[in-house]
């Protein structure tokens, strides 16, 4: 029973690691609150869910449109509707305030589309639901899959903001805004290519997300709560702390739910955001600032 729900909760960890990566992006180097991020994560598994019913289409095949697709929806709404404020903000605050503002009403533009379209019901498809044997534990394909394409993808994430010029640059940016246009480095670009670079991560965790759990049109603040709080235990901009936060986050919420009670799991991540807050504000594997 442990060793089942320490697994389950892996999967549930690497999910929530790889999102938490792409709100990590957009709020580290655009500077950018984004509310509607885990609404983002629900219209991609939507997506994935019209592709795979309508066009027979299976999720691996759907991750390569959904996860471009991502990429420049995330990119136009950087550039039409958010660089206008990162421009007139005289601050990182008056952006922060500014964009939480945007992004909230961005948030009900896109789950009224999705309610007008699917409806307020949960939704799932079958997709590799078929038992495993993980170290003498049954542990569903399409879950394996699900942790498999999370450490693939963050992997290449970490190769690309370690190992790339361009990597180079958003972690300049990140570290030092103001620094950064000295060395020649264009800080517009890279804030609007980190965004839309973490929409492309949203839509790759909506599609992983649809492989293996249930979803709703009204799901999303669930999952930008969720990528928030590991966010905030990584360390914002911290992109192997919020991979160790997913994973921690991921096997307290399936603990709580399989030895003390499935309602509590939201009432656990909210206290683990307090506590980390109250007593590391920089995050578990953040720079203190003190």
């Amino acid at each position: 029973m442990l060793l089942s729900a320490l697994l389950t909760g892996l999967v549930l960890g690497g999910t929530y690691a790889l999102i938490a990566m792409g709100l990590t992006l957009q709020y580290g180097v655009a500077r950018i609150m984004n509310l509607a991020y885990g609404d983002v994560i629900i219209a991609a598994a939507f997506g994935a869910f019209v592709l795979f019913n309508l066009a027979g289409l299976n999720p691996l095949l759907g991750l390569l449109i959904i996860v471009p697709a991502g990429f420049v929806l995330s990119y136009l709404i950087y550039a039409l509707m958010l660089q206008p404020l990162a421009r007139r903000s005289g601050d990182r605050g008056r952006l922060e305030v500014d964009s939480i503002l945007a992004t909230f009403g961005l948030l009900f533009v896109i789950q009224g589309i999705a309610l007008v379209v699917f409806g307020s019901g949960f939704m799932s498809y079958s997709f590799l639901a078929v038992p495993i044997n993980i170290l003498g534990t049954p542990l569903a394909a399409n879950r394996v899959l699900a942790f498999a394409l999370a450490v693939l993808l963050g992997g290449g994430l970490y190769l690309l903001l370690t190992r790339t010029r361009w990597g180079t640059a958003i972690r300049a940016v990140a570290v030092a805004p103001g620094s950064a246009p000295l060395v020649g480095i264009d800080v517009d670009r890279v804030a609007r290519f980190a965004f839309a670079l973490g929409g492309a991560l949203a839509a790759a965790g909506g599609v992983i997300i649809s492989m293996y759990l249930t979803f709703s049109a009204t799901a999303g603040v669930v999952f930008t709560m969720k990528a928030l709080v590991v966010v905030i235990m990584g360390g914002v901009g911290n992109i192997p702390g919020a991979l160790a936060a997913g994973l921690i986050l991921g096997i307290v919420e399936t603990l709580v739910a399989s030895f003390i009670d499935p309602g509590l799991t939201l009432a656990a991540t909210y206290l683990i955001f307090l506590a980390v807050l109250v007593l590391r504000p920089s995050g578990l594997f953040g720079r203190s600032t003190s």
